[in-house]
């Protein structure tokens, strides 16, 4: 486990977020005492725009964007004229990530859809052309946003499935936590057994599944 100590031992020894993405958790978490925790720490982000920056990735997807931090990391390594297609229920939530895409300069990078993720992506071309997709949504449709973007993946392409490990009401090692920790663990299971996808788990933030298509 992680302490706080080595934590803030990472972390001031990473790329540090700038003002915006300063500003976004700052307002975030005044704003949404309660749910702030459904934001990505700060080495998740910065590692989130390093791979994204290495894999060269042009046609992204994001589900479950709410204040728009997750999504400011992907936008900032997009290669030049990419494009990130977020989906989230939250006007409220996205209006924030709305303020601070633009004032980052990447709003014309960044398509937000509103509406029930779980119809919404569907609506995505079938070819199998995304570089990467980044879930962060409701736990128990894990499996069902797997399904429709494993196909959509490209060869080499890459799936991020945040809480992995553990969700803000619960741990995977405690399946009795929550009915979060048990879609978790669920989940978990699933991709590891699916073929199509090599996957690691990794200890950032509350886990990180990266999974990159055969």
């Amino acid at each position: 486990m992680v302490t706080d100590e080595f934590h803030d031992y990472l972390v001031a020894h990473g790329s540090e977020p700038d003002g915006i993405a300063r500003d976004l958790v700052a307002e975030t978490r005044a704003e949404y005492p309660r749910e702030s925790g459904m934001l990505i720490c700060p080495e998740q982000a910065a590692f989130m725009t390093q791979l994204v920056k290495i894999i060269g990735v042009r046609q992204a997807v994001e589900i479950g964007t709410f204040t728009g931090y997750s999504a400011l990391a992907i936008a900032r390594g997009l290669a030049e004229g990419g494009r990130l297609i977020c989906f989230d229920l939250s006007e409220e939530y996205t209006k924030i990530a709305r303020r601070y895409w633009a004032r980052a300069g990447v709003e014309d990078r960044v398509e937000l859809r509103l509406g029930q993720a779980q119809e919404l992506v569907r609506d995505l071309p079938e070819r199998p052309e995304l570089d990467l997709a980044f879930i962060d949504a409701d736990k128990a449709a894990y499996p069902t946003y797997w399904a429709e973007l494993v196909p959509r993946l490209r060869p080499g392409g890459v799936i991020l499935v945040d809480n992995t490990l553990r969700t803000y009401n619960g741990s995977v090692l405690d399946l009795d936590s929550s009915a979060d920790a048990r879609h978790i663990d669920a989940f978990n299971k699933l991709a590891l057994a699916d073929t199509r996808m090599e996957s690691v788990l990794l200890p950032i933030g509350d886990g990180v599944t990266l999974a990159r298509k055969r």
